[in-house]
């Protein structure tokens, strides 16, 4: 049954090749281009009104050197909620629920930020290590532990997203799975479980793209405290 139930996160194959190229590739073909009519298309307006606002929000409290970073934060956004909507439907993959894949677009991410501050500022991004007003003898204890925090910001970024995701996945399977054996004989509790099933549905859906955002926001503070 475990074996089973965690088939879903395995990348598919089809002759020997992985499939999760794919499903990375895809999420940009869905999204229309841009066009040199006067009048964009409902969708177009529609994905250009979010963006814009998206962009507002995460640039607000940063610097006009952190609005370099406004390309780059916006299209991860996008592709992470793409892909972690994509994952919702039957018979389809997250890449996402692949630790390997979050840390790939963490750790990167995260040393940019650190470079640029040691670069840019290194006083300033050395001065969080250790707190204003600290006592001596604990001075080495908090450098310590302020180093460890930093360094575990890409762990947390990639794990938080992983967990979250797939926790959602096992219980989507593990609600549906008990839908089916309920269905004939139990037919008014597997009604009740399906309900349950929509709302799980729904809750999913919301959790796919807050943990975009949420990854992408606390991407956004690590830059704001280096530039």
């Amino acid at each position: 049954m475990m074996v089973s139930l965690f088939d879903q996160f395995a990348s598919p194959t089809l002759l020997g090749l992985s499939l999760i190229t794919i499903a990375i590739a895809l999420p940009w073909v869905l999204f229309p281009a841009p066009t040199s009519k006067w009048i964009n298309t409902r969708l177009a307006t529609a994905q250009s009104w979010f963006i814009f606002k998206f962009t507002s929000q995460l640039l607000l409290p940063l610097n006009i050197g952190g609005h370099k970073w406004a390309l780059l934060l916006t299209s991860l956004m996008i592709f992470l909620i793409t892909i972690n909507m994509l994952g919702l439907l039957p018979y389809t993959f997250t890449p996402t629920t692949q630790l390997s894949m979050n840390m790939a677009f963490a750790v990167p991410l995260w040393l940019a930020t650190v470079i640029i501050g040691m670069r840019n500022q290194p006083t300033i991004s050395l001065g969080h290590l250790l707190p204003e007003g600290t006592p001596t003898p604990l001075i080495p204890v908090l450098i310590i532990i302020e180093t460890i925090s930093l360094l575990i910001r890409p762990l947390a970024l990639g794990v938080r997203l992983t967990a979250n995701l797939t926790a959602g996945h096992l219980l989507i399977q593990l609600t549906s799975t008990a839908v089916y054996v309920m269905l004939l004989a139990l037919p008014a509790v597997a009604t009740l479980t399906y309900i349950l099933l929509l709302l799980l549905t729904i809750l999913e859906i919301a959790v796919a793209m807050i943990q975009a955002y949420v990854f992408v926001l606390l991407m956004s503070l690590y830059l704001q405290e280096n530039v």
